[in-house]
């Protein structure tokens, strides 16, 4: 039997492909874009956040990596909002009533705005889904998670606090 041994370097770049996908997005450590984004229910911008960061999270229930990232995202808001720590999640789906149910069946009580025309995805120069930027309290850009992520590692929950 022969055993794959994969050395710690190679390991650390496979785990922060799921942040960067090898490179720095050009917009790190830069203001992040403004936006409006209105659907049949919200009307949200992201300038309405000033002060508090901003876990701008793009998604859609069609989506399997969202529907794994999801629950974790929905605890890490429950736990750090009194820390002013909110998650903004923007949704691709065209669907208006899977938009619906699978805000229900998550118990996202976060907010949540659909954009069926990934308008604000491109803003951000999102290319698949989900991604999520961390926004600081003075609007600046500091990361981007690319592909589903657990928000509930102590890691996170460290980063998030010290903005």
């Amino acid at each position: 039997m022969r055993r794959i041994v994969f050395p710690i370097g190679i390991v650390s770049l496979l785990l922060l492909a799921g942040c960067y996908g090898g490179t720095r997005p050009p917009r790190i450590g830069k203001p992040a874009p403004d936006f409006v984004v209105q659907d049949a229910e919200h009307k949200v911008t992201l300038s309405q956040f000033k002060g508090q960061v901003v876990v701008l999270n793009f998604w859609a229930s069609w989506c399997p990596p969202c529907v794994a990232e999801t629950p974790s995202l929905v605890k890490m808001q429950q736990r750090m909002k009194d820390k002013g720590i909110v998650v903004v999640a923007i949704s691709a789906d065209e669907d208006d009533s899977a938009y619906h149910r699978f805000i229900s069946k998550y118990g996202m009580d976060f907010v949540t705005v659909r954009d069926p025309s990934a308008k604000i995805q491109h803003l951000y120069g999102t290319i698949q889904i989900p991604e999520t930027y961390i926004i600081d309290r003075n609007g600046i850009l500091r990361r981007k998670f690319a592909n589903a992520f657990d928000w509930s590692t102590p890691e996170v929950t460290d980063f998030l606090s010290h903005l």
